[in-house]
């Protein structure tokens, strides 16, 4: 493992693992109570909107949050690997994610919210947060991944945009989990620029919605 400084003088850790070389960037709270590890998607970074909106917002609140590229990220490639290999980046991570003793809630958006289902049980996951949770490939419902989302094991919050095509939240299944809207929101949480709920409200909302949920988790 080895230390470094992102361009914005963030923290950040590389982290050998099963799948390769993994990398976090740490976002801390001055007087943490939590650990919000969040990775991303198949189509895209740590750079995601969402991701760096809770990254800013959540610190304030005694979050810390540890924003994960996946090795296959690090390493340049473009297309995400199998779930398997995903799995194993993430479960090489989560030493590193444990280490300061926190409760670590396991998160991410996309295929990564996937993972963080997927492993939180045999993790310990304190919680699962699942951004923009792909519940089926877009125009193929019956394709549903809905078996993930309520295997967590663990309190789970969906946050899920209004017109995303990878499911929308009329269309997820009833469980044992809470699930917030972002109005107008598609994948990637973009509102269109006509619609009653701002880009920077819909983020708000997603961020109010995370901060609220994970200061109920204790």
């Amino acid at each position: 493992m080895t230390s470094d400084a992102s361009a914005a003088g963030d923290p950040v850790e590389t982290v050998e693992t099963e799948a390769g070389t993994a990398r976090v960037i740490w976002h801390r709270a001055k007087r943490a109570r939590l650990v919000l590890a969040v990775s991303h998607g198949a189509g895209g970074g740590v750079e995601a909107r969402d991701l760096r909106a809770l990254a800013d917002a959540l610190p304030g609140h005694g979050v810390t949050v540890a924003l994960v590229e996946q090795p296959w990220r690090v390493a340049g490639k473009k297309v995400a690997p199998a779930p398997r290999t995903l799995d194993a980046g993430w479960r090489g991570v989560w030493p590193t994610l444990a280490g300061a003793g926190l409760p670590v809630i396991s998160g991410g958006r996309s295929a990564g919210a996937r993972v963080a289902c997927r492993t939180a049980a045999e993790l310990g996951a304190h919680a699962v947060l699942a951004l923009s949770f792909p519940l089926h490939p877009p125009g193929r419902p019956e394709k549903t991944r809905a078996a993930e989302l309520l295997g967590a094991g663990a309190p789970t919050l969906v946050v899920q945009g209004g017109n995303d095509p990878f499911g929308r939240p009329a269309e997820f299944p009833e469980g044992g989990y809470e699930l917030v809207e972002i109005p107008g929101g598609d994948h990637g949480f973009a509102v269109p620029k006509r619609a009653e709920t701002g880009q920077e409200q819909a983020l708000t909302l997603l961020t109010d919605a995370v901060t609220r949920w994970a200061a109920a988790l204790g």
